[in-house]
């Protein structure tokens, strides 16, 4: 995906998905898949799930648009059910993400290892805002900001459209992915349909990375 250059627009604007520059942004349709319940984290979860579907949402449309300092990618798919509100402990919101690998080792499939972890942009209805998490592995996930990624997400007519948007780069140590226009690099969306139950490691996923680049054309030539 050759992602477009925004000019003169602000990321608070792009987490609009009505926004004027989303409307002149083609989109890409992505395929998902459920994630394989061999590759669930404990026996239990195994067991709960074999036989049932794992992952509800069977395709997504993706955009994406860069300021030159940030990074924002525009999600939107079907689902007949809005899970906002968790009433219960058998109740689920529904969420996505956005994964980068944070080094050019890091596999997507399996969210990571502990030397090659991924990066996930990720929004949950529930909140209806951004988490910054670093997967090292099945089952080995960890929230470590809920202020740098911004998130926001509309639920009308059986679709959700959310925005999930940061920084090209930040300050930290923690093994996050560092973003530059016009080099290279890789993504993968990821789901979770409340209303399956899905959570955790149980959620529709694109698959291995697919090829990212922030175009730099119109921002060289200003």
């Amino acid at each position: 995906m050759l992602v477009p250059y925004a000019a003169n627009v602000d990321v608070e604007a792009l987490l609009d998905a009505d926004a004027a520059p989303w409307r002149s942004t083609a989109p890409e349709t992505i395929a998902m898949m459920g994630t394989p319940v061999g590759l669930q984290p404990t026996g239990a979860i195994r067991a709960a799930w074999t036989g049932k579907k794992i992952g509800a949402v069977e395709r997504i449309t993706v955009a994406a648009l860069h300021t030159g300092s940030a990074l924002a990618f525009r999600l939107e798919w079907a689902d007949p059910t809005e899970n906002r509100d968790l009433t219960d402990t058998t109740s689920f919101a529904d969420a996505a993400a956005v994964l980068l690998p944070s080094t050019p080792a890091s596999v997507a499939m399996t969210m990571g290892a502990p030397t090659a972890p991924v990066n996930a942009w990720y929004w949950r209805s529930d909140a209806d805002g951004g988490r910054h998490v670093i997967g090292e592995g099945i089952g080995a996930s960890r929230t470590i900001d809920v202020e740098l990624v911004r998130a926001r997400g509309v639920w009308k007519e059986g679709r959700w459209q959310v925005v999930i948007a940061r920084a090209l780069r930040i300050d930290t140590k923690e093994p996050v992915a560092q973003l530059e226009v016009g080099a290279k690099t890789g993504f993968a969306v990821a789901v979770w349909d409340g209303a399956n139950s899905e959570r955790g490691g149980i959620k529709a996923f694109s698959g291995d990375w697919r090829e990212l680049v922030l175009d730099a054309t119109k921002l060289a030539r200003g």
